[in-house]
């Protein structure tokens, strides 16, 4: 057996870590989330939930990888057997299908990229009839708009799945040497802007906005319910790439350290991104609200394109910023798939790597697909968007909070947290105690369960618990959106997990 390829540096590996958990929604999406949920009051969750589930969680994965020295559904077939690795490949195709929508998403910002140079600024341009009002619209908006309507969009995602195959084709030392170059620069992108945000006329002002609390949010469960998932999607917890990641590290590494390290740099980031969209934003008027999507591509630009001067130059490093760290979390998400497979079949890494490439691109594509829907309604829009919407209603926002539930579960129960902190106090300077078992076993699972439960208590109240289902002559597609994400999961990890390879035994 090949002997495992090891990180060259410590750095390397937060580096990938920490880029793997920053990504495109660490930007924009928790400065929506932060104006929607209370402004300033909402970091008070948001620390709780961090503390609560998120690092807890990252030091289980970071110390699950590091003990079986295996991709995570190996490691679960460590940990609980068959039923331990059937559920670690059925998070790792949850995880393909973020994966597969992610990369159509940055191939879309690759689109704005290329526009930045130039006709994204545009005072108007014309677009087809996506609702009730065509014609002409004002630019980001409608730049956007004319982008995702086309094909050639499908070529700018087929772009980016190369460039990942690139990247990971010789593994963590071809990844080590990626981040290496697109965390530092994604730093250096947001001081930029968060200067630039800051020398405008009242760009402080929008700061102590974001500062300023609502302290009548916290009364309100919806607002620790979006913080708890805020977290969770935001460290990349649930994917398998942290139990990835950390079982390339030396045997001497410490997984509490790391853990730490890793949250706070992911966290820092958001940070000064809500520092960079409100003080730029907020000059202007511009309410940062809406998800992920609107405010990467409506909201912001529109600030940026509202700048006195240097529009242009902005807007190219705000698209340069959202590049490199959405291809530092799709690498790790494309990794996670690689790994495991290698452990698992014990493939070249070439030959996967092609395979991976040519079905992700395939399922890419298809949230690409550019055909009109429920043309000149409100819910008007393109076929690939409202199939994105769909599947990240499932994927997202309960594939990953299961995966974590699950995962809890089998380690503290079936394996036994005891052992596997046991494995983490031998190399770490802040040992876990007792306290920590305790809390792995209790605690961690119940507050999951709770997170889980009321977002499909208020789901089924609103009824929107499938997605877009309820979408005007679409109702049919949230259905099938959720048969299609079951069976490709469920039916995927029954394929995986007994189509042969090395066999999985259990610690006794």
């Amino acid at each position: 057996m090949a002997e495992r390829q090891q990180w060259r540096s410590k750095l390397g590996f937060i580096l990938a870590a920490s880029g793997s958990a920053i990504g495109l929604g660490n930007v924009v999406f928790f400065s929506a989330n932060a104006y929607k949920f209370g402004a300033g009051a909402f970091y008070i969750p948001y620390l709780v939930a961090l503390l609560l589930i998120g690092i807890p969680i990252m030091i289980l994965e970071f110390g699950l990888g590091h003990y079986t020295r295996k991709a995570f559904p190996q490691s679960l077939g460590q940990v609980a057997g068959k039923p331990g690795e059937f559920f670690g490949w059925w998070a790792i195709l949850n995880a393909c299908f973020i994966a597969m929508f992610y990369i159509t998403i940055l191939g879309w910002v690759v689109a704005m990229w290329v526009g930045s140079f130039g006709g994204l600024w545009q005072d108007a341009i014309a677009v087809p009839a996506l609702g009730k009002e065509a014609g002409e619209w004002a630019v980001p908006k409608a730049y956007f708009y004319s982008q995702i309507t086309q094909w050639k969009t499908a070529g700018f995602v087929a772009l980016i799945w190369f460039l990942n195959a690139v990247i990971v084709w010789k593994g963590i030392r071809s990844i080590e040497k990626a981040v290496t170059i697109f965390v530092p620069l994604m730093w250096i992108f947001m001081i930029v802007l968060i200067v630039r945000g800051l020398t405008l006329p009242h760009g402080f002002e929008g700061v102590l906005f974001l500062f300023t609390p609502d302290f009548d949010a916290l009364t309100k469960v919806h607002v620790w319910q979006g913080a708890f998932s805020q977290i969770f999607f935001t460290l990349s917890l649930g994917f398998g790439i942290m139990t990835a990641y950390a079982s390339y590290l030396p045997k001497e590494s410490d997984q509490v350290n790391n853990a730490l390290m890793t949250s706070c740099l992911n966290c820092s980031f958001e940070f000064i991104a809500g520092i960079a969209i409100f003080s730029m934003l907020f000059v202007f008027a511009i309410a940062p609200e809406g998800g992920t999507l609107s405010m990467m591509f409506f909201v912001a630009p529109q600030g940026i394109a509202a700048l006195p001067f240097g529009a242009k130059i902005f807007g190219i490093l705000f698209f340069t910023m959202l590049l490199f760290a959405g291809l530092s979390s799709s690498i790790s998400l494309v990794e996670a798939l690689a790994s495991g497979l290698e452990d698992k079949f014990g493939t070249s890494r070439g030959k996967l790597v092609v395979m991976i490439t040519v079905f992700g691109t395939v399922g890419s594509i298809l949230f690409a697909l550019p055909m009109i829907v429920n043309q000149g309604t409100d819910h008007a829009g393109v076929l690939g968007l409202t199939l994105l919407d769909v599947i990240d209603h499932w994927s997202f926002k309960y594939g990953l909070l299961v995966a974590g539930l699950v995962e809890c579960v089998l380690i503290a129960w079936i394996f036994g947290a005891r052992r596997l902190v046991n494995s983490i106090n031998e190399t770490s300077r802040i040992p876990l105690g007792s306290w920590f078992v305790a809390f792995v076993q209790l605690v961690l699972p119940l507050l999951l369960v709770v997170v889980i439960g009321w977002s499909i208590k208020v789901e089924v109240e609103k009824g929107t618990l499938y997605g877009s289902g309820h979408i005007d002559n679409f109702a049919a597609l949230g259905y099938i959106g959720f048969a299609v994400w079951v069976l490709g999961t469920l039916g995927g990890a029954f394929l995986l997990t007994r189509g042969g390879g090395k066999e999985v035994v259990a610690d006794a």
